[in-house]
């Protein structure tokens, strides 16, 4: 029986409303159950980085939307992006994600010719892009050049809830079109969303839950909402990082398989928040590569983290960490778990149930 056969709607919407604390650690107890057959206390880094922080966009929750005013703009260039990656390289990461607003500069071409030169000079590393919403046709020359993973998160899987999230021109059906088109041209596929943005009910973390469940994504991304002063929510609240902790817990759950990161948005919304996620099931995080002079800008939300420390720095860093949370550091390109890793350990299905049990 699969794991997701064994959660309810009426089982994840429970977990997503309790405030008892047991319940709340046998859920992460069956989390990191649920991880070990197929990443044991592995967790998997890659390196990031941040390459425009323009964006056509003008989603009513991000930092660097298009009708923020109050920015400075900027985009790295080709030499500047290359020796991001040198220096990751020389750092032992192997993976790379390029990440940016869907800035109309960067072209098919230009991505392109971006991916191409990382794919020549660093053949032993993954190439993972965030670009956000394109054609089919783009995402298959990007795959061609040597991009073999794309985040784009769903954000939300209830329409009206999106579209109280963005603008009219905006689509949610679009959006999920993308994620099932990269899916199919062969990319391991990264969805997600925030937790505790406005208008957002228990509901709505059901069918974000079950929309992923359909997908079956490589990559889960998980966290809370934070609001950025220059956008229309400058004045609402924070998500809450307990619940925050508990949809990693039950993505896990439901995706046994998933690499699912501790983000930054969890470092920023407790000092801890990163060792808690792994606590709760997480197994990758991403510390930064871009140039410390743009980190700042690159502001999707306020008083983000590690915005001033080295490459070097925040290597280390996290890796004590990851130690922190009794899991050990994995520098290698991660890919997703297709089988387990130890048949002995195949995950108890009952037990698991049995740990999820009301109380």
């Amino acid at each position: 029986m699969q794991m997701s056969n064994t959660l309810t709607d009426s089982d994840i919407l429970h977990y997503i409303k309790t405030e008892d604390r047991q319940e709340m650690e046998q859920l992460f107890s069956a989390a990191r159950q649920a991880r070990m057959p197929y990443y044991g206390n592995t967790v998997y880094v890659r390196g990031l980085i941040e390459f425009t922080n323009y964006c056509k966009n003008n989603c009513y929750y991000c930092g660097i939307r298009a009708g923020n005013k109050h920015i400075s703009r900027y985009r790295l260039s080709m030499e500047q992006i290359l020796n991001s990656c040198t220096l990751g390289h020389l750092l032992g990461y192997r993976t790379f994600v390029l990440q940016g607003g869907e800035d109309p500069f960067f072209t098919d071409e230009r991505i392109v010719s971006i991916v191409a030169e990382i794919h020549r000079r660093f053949p032993d590393s993954a190439i993972t892009l965030s670009l956000g919403e394109r054609e089919r046709e783009s995402y298959e020359r990007f795959f061609y050049a040597g991009a073999r993973r794309y985040l784009l998160r769903h954000e939300t899987a209830n329409e009206i809830h999106y579209q109280r999230l963005h603008p009219a021109a905006m689509s949610l059906a679009h959006r999920k079109h993308c994620l099932f088109v990269l899916k199919d041209i062969g990319y391991q596929v990264g969805a997600g969303f925030m937790v505790g943005t406005p208008y957002q009910t228990a509901e709505c973390l059901v069918e974000d839950l079950r929309f992923l469940e359909e997908l079956q994504p490589a990559m889960v991304g998980i966290g809370p909402f934070i609001p950025h002063k220059e956008t229309p929510f400058a004045q609402e609240p924070c998500g809450s990082i307990a619940l925050s902790l508990r949809m990693i817990a039950l993505s896990r759950l439901i995706l046994p398989r998933a690499l699912i990161p501790a983000t930054t948005a969890m470092g920023t919304a407790a000092e801890d928040g990163r060792e808690r996620a792994l606590y709760a099931g997480a197994n990758v995080v991403m510390p930064n590569l871009s140039p410390t002079s743009v980190r700042p800008l690159y502001a999707l939300y306020d008083n983000k983290i590690c915005t001033r420390e080295e490459a070097a720095a925040c290597r280390f860093c996290i890796e004590q960490r990851i130690n922190t949370a009794d899991m050990v550091l994995d520098m290698q390109r991660g890919d997703q778990a297709l089988e387990s890793i130890n048949c002995s350990a195949a995950l108890d299905q009952q037990s698991i149930r049995h740990a999820l049990a009301a109380q």
